[in-house]
């Protein structure tokens, strides 16, 4: 990289090409008309031109200095812009795209909702959500805004902060015959169930707590989705483990029943994590912020205790 001017230079030699004399300089630089004269002999060794050159009983412009003087003036002006504080906020001008990451469970936890809001506060904005994959948290230096979910050891330029917590419920169709029941650990572990969980394991949290109740239950399927799980018992006599708000969503969309595991079993907490480069973007902090809100105002709307298993209910 060449070696830099001294950037101090250009203030002064933008004041030089507008007044068109060293004294008017002076004053708007608040300076003496000597130190503006010397600051004037430097900017011609740097430049390699007189720029200001007597002209009767004042001076006059080179054709370089003119030629200059709007690219200066215009340099000057990115510069103080750059080194200012961001402008507020605008949402309803704000045009931005979005990429979160997340399981389809969170997705639907909060998107709906997420959704509304962007059409409603900030229309130019545009959401990208992408499944899980191999969750590798590098991904926030490059491609992801956001990551929503379980978060385990982060690396030191990644920030993160908490969002809740939320247990898990049963769905089963609704015109089946379980639809009704209020379910003891028996009859629980004893129905066939479809689990979710993106590895194929087939026992987990839920088999421990059944394990110490000497129990164990049946496991008819896994599959990889909440969403999946749904659609399975849907269309069985099987019930699905799905996170609670999750079920709530479904069987407003689905004929479902939600029923209660009747477990006493451990809450899923999740996480937003981002880069630390986008920590004082004020378009990203208000995303984070939206999404704190909005998981605060399900948490309040769900009236059940936040008991359920861990995520990937296998």
């Amino acid at each position: 990289m060449p070696q830099l001017p001294d950037m101090n230079l250009l203030p002064s030699l933008d004041a030089l090409l507008r007044a068109g004399s060293v004294a008017g300089a002076a004053a708007e630089m608040r300076v003496s008309p000597s130190a503006m004269s010397r600051t004037l002999g430097r900017l011609r060794r740097v430049v390699g031109d007189d720029l200001l050159v007597p002209s009767g009983r004042g001076l006059a412009l080179t054709p370089r200095a003119h030629e200059l003087r709007p690219r200066v003036e215009a340099a000057l002006a990115s510069a103080v812009a750059a080194l200012r504080p961001p402008p507020p906020l605008e949402l309803a001008t704000l045009s931005r795209e979005f990429t979160i990451r997340t399981n389809d469970g969170v997705a639907v936890i909060f998107g709906p909702a997420l959704t509304a809001r962007v059409l409603r506060d900030a229309p130019g904005v545009r959401l990208r959500i992408l499944p899980e994959g191999d969750e590798n948290p590098a991904d926030l230096r490059d491609f992801i805004d956001l990551d929503v979910g379980q978060m385990g050891e982060l690396p030191h330029d990644i920030r993160s902060a908490p969002l809740g917590a939320y247990g898990y419920a049963a769905v089963v169709r609704a015109d089946g015959p379980y639809a009704r029941e209020r379910l003891t650990p028996e009859r629980f572990a004893a129905l066939p169930h479809i689990t979710v969980t993106r590895r194929g394991r087939v026992r987990g949290v839920v088999d421990q707590h059944l394990a110490r109740l000497g129990l164990t239950r049946d496991v008819l399927a896994t599959v990889p989705t909440y969403t999946a799980a749904c659609f399975f018992a849907l269309r069985s006599d099987a019930l699905a483990l799905v996170p609670r708000l999750f079920a709530l969503e479904a069987a407003r969309a689905m004929p479902l029943a939600v029923l209660d595991i009747p477990l006493d079993l451990p809450a899923s907490r999740f996480t937003q994590a981002w880069h630390m480069r986008v920590d004082a973007d004020p378009a990203q902090r208000w995303l984070r912020g939206v999404l704190t809100e909005i998981v605060a105002d399900l948490g309040r709307d769900d009236p059940a205790p936040a008991s359920g298993p861990a995520t990937g209910a296998a």
